[in-house]
């Protein structure tokens, strides 16, 4: 994704044809953009030529960040919005929206630490979502999204605008992990690899199934093992080396512009656009769930199976199914409260 959006952010930008009619226009707002994860993804959908019109909006800094990003010098129009009062503004018309939103993770801190400021973030803004851009594809980031999810479902059903095929949280960050780690391991090529990531997105939640990693690789088990934990703790392998300064804004953020592109090409009708997410599912017994989703003009398309287990990975899902239960409940909870 980033190297087709580099080629074409180094073209003439009139080539691009907007307005021709090669791809329809999109909206596309960030919620949250000022902040670690939302000034590196600001930047990377401005290199995305399927985004017509970038809206950024946090409390405070967009309007730097929106100077600074509209000068680049790709086909899409930027805009800053700061402060509630411009929120309704900056999703009007979004046909993507996505929320990196909330603060970030620090030493010591689990991501269940992080939900009762981030839910609150999270429930305002969906409040506004379901006003201002009831059909838009929402890309939920901010954490734990194994809560904010089921808080924005909650939400928009509050508002009568739910439609669980254009609520999304993006996982794609704990695939990114995967790849990497699995290509470094196998010593393949790591633009060839691709590793399914099912389940949740925190700690034991996250299932890689390295079983149906192509290409195919003879790793031990203790060699698999391995690989899981560290994709599992990928989060807290960066937060404990940025020592107290960060978390993992930067691949969090191309995580985001590579979910944030299928989701645009899906709307735009292109073929066979399949990423991992946490959606509502049957895929399991539990309400969502993260699996391969085929993603469509209306948003998911199609949730796809988690196809056949070995006796580690049925085990992990075993294990996982709890916590996910756990931190499912209580989004919906504080959903309801107030």
């Amino acid at each position: 994704m980033l190297r087709s959006i580099l080629r074409s952010s180094t073209s003439n930008a009139s080539r691009r044809g907007f307005a021709s009619g090669a791809s329809p226009e999109r909206k596309v707002a960030i919620l949250g953009a000022a902040g670690g994860i939302g000034q590196p993804l600001s930047l990377l959908m401005k290199l995305n030529p399927l985004v017509t019109r970038l809206a950024l909006y946090d409390i405070a800094g967009t309007p730097g960040v929106a100077a600074d990003v509209s000068h680049i010098n790709t086909g899409s129009e930027v805009v800053g919005y700061m402060g509630d009062e411009n929120l309704g503004k900056a999703l009007e018309g979004s046909d993507v929206v996505i929320i990196p939103a909330g603060v970030p993770r620090k030493p010591g801190m689990t991501r269940d630490d992080l939900f009762n400021i981030n839910a609150g973030i999270v429930k305002s803004l969906c409040t506004a979502i379901a006003k201002y851009c009831p059909n838009a594809l929402v890309n939920m980031i901010s954490n734990p999204v194994n809560s904010t999810v089921p808080i924005a479902a909650e939400v928009f059903k509050k508002a009568g605008t739910y439609d669980e095929k254009r609520l999304f949280g993006v996982t794609t960050l704990d695939v990114v992990r995967a790849k990497t780690f699995y290509a470094g391991k196998a010593k393949v090529n790591v633009a060839e690899v691709n590793v399914p990531v099912v389940g949740g997105h925190a700690g034991i939640t996250i299932l890689p199934l390295f079983s149906q990693a192509t290409p195919k690789a003879n790793l031990s088990d203790d060699e698999i093992v391995a690989l899981t934990k560290r994709t599992q703790d990928g989060g807290t392998e960066v937060v404990e080396a940025k020592a107290g300064k960060g978390s993992a804004t930067l691949s969090m953020a191309y995580a985001g512009a590579v979910f944030a592109d299928a989701c645009l090409k899906g709307l735009n009708g292109a073929p066979d656009v399949v990423e991992c997410s946490f959606v509502q599912s049957t895929v399991t017994e539990l309400p969502f769930f993260a699996s391969k989703v085929r993603i469509g003009k209306n948003g998911v398309e199609e949730v796809l199976g988690l196809g056949a287990l070995s006796n580690f990975e049925k085990e992990g899902l075993e294990k996982l199914k709890p916590e996910l239960k756990a931190s499912i409940e209580k989004g919906i909870k504080f959903a309801h409260q107030n």
